[in-house]
Order: structure tokens, then C-alpha cells, then sequence
């Protein structure tokens, strides 16, 4: 009997009594239908965008900066849409590669993968912020 009141005192068997977090059915639908609509938007913003377009990222809280697309699809380091860019200039994270799998050629610290709604298609010509290395 003390085994089961230990068991009655525990954060689970609290949030099941309250029907909270994981254990509300309400909020579980809610969070897949919010899911399914991310997935949506991305499958959307990925149409209007083709290898080798012009573009600026914008993420939040970092500066914009313009890029080449190089990359669109599904990866193996996360799930959903992403869009390999090649930074104009040396601002990003990789060499168009992520934990050993190579998903396009650019210099290191020229590539990054950006969710599609960050990315805006157009006439953005290549800037020169000067930041390249000098060799």
C-alpha cells in the first residue's frame, strides 16, 4: 500500500488526475492541428522556391543576409522542410554539409539550412560586406 501512495504523489500521476500537459486530450489535438498547419506553411513557402534563386533570410534575431539556394527538401538532422543556402559571405554555420552527409557544395562558414518561411525569393543582388578571408 505505501508503494501505491508514493505513486499518487508523483507529477505524472498529478497531471493525469488534472488532465494537464500530454495528458489533456484537448491539448494534444490542439498541438497536432498547430503541427499540421507548420507543415502546411512549409510545404506552401517550399513551392515558391527553386535551386539556384536569389534570397534573403530573415530569422529572428539575427541580421538579414542575402544568399544563393542550393538545397531544398527533407534532411536527416531534423524533421520538415529545410532550404541550403550559400551565404554571400562567410555568415553561416557549414559547408552545405551536416553530421557527415554532404546536401551541397559551398566554402565553410558559407552554408546554412533555413526553415522556408524565413526565406524570401527575389532580385537580390550579391553583396560585398566585405567579410570574405583574405588568402
Amino acid at each position: 500500500m505505501a508503494l501505491q501512495n508514493a505513486n499518487e504523489n508523483t507529477l505524472k500521476a498529478y497531471l493525469e488526475r488534472n488532465k494537464l500537459g500530454k495528458y489533456n486530450p484537448e491539448e494534444l489535438a490542439k498541438r497536432e492541428a498547430e503541427k499540421k498547419r507548420e507543415q502546411e506553411a512549409e510545404e506552401q513557402a517550399v513551392k515558391n522556391i527553386k535551386l539556384g534563386d536569389r534570397c534573403e533570410v530573415s530569422v529572428p534575431g539575427q541580421p538579414t543576409r542575402r544568399a544563393e539556394v542550393m538545397f531544398i527538401g527533407k534532411t536527416q538532422f531534423k524533421p520538415g522542410w529545410w532550404v541550403g543556402v550559400k551565404y554571400d559571405e562567410p555568415m553561416g554555420k557549414n559547408d552545405g554539409s551536416v553530421n557527415g552527409v554532404k546536401y551541397f557544395e559551398c566554402l565553410p562558414k558559407y552554408g546554412g539550412f533555413i526553415k522556408p518561411n524565413y526565406i524570401k525569393v527575389g532580385d537580390f543582388p550579391t553583396e560585398d560586406l566585405g567579410l570574405d578571408d583574405e588568402l
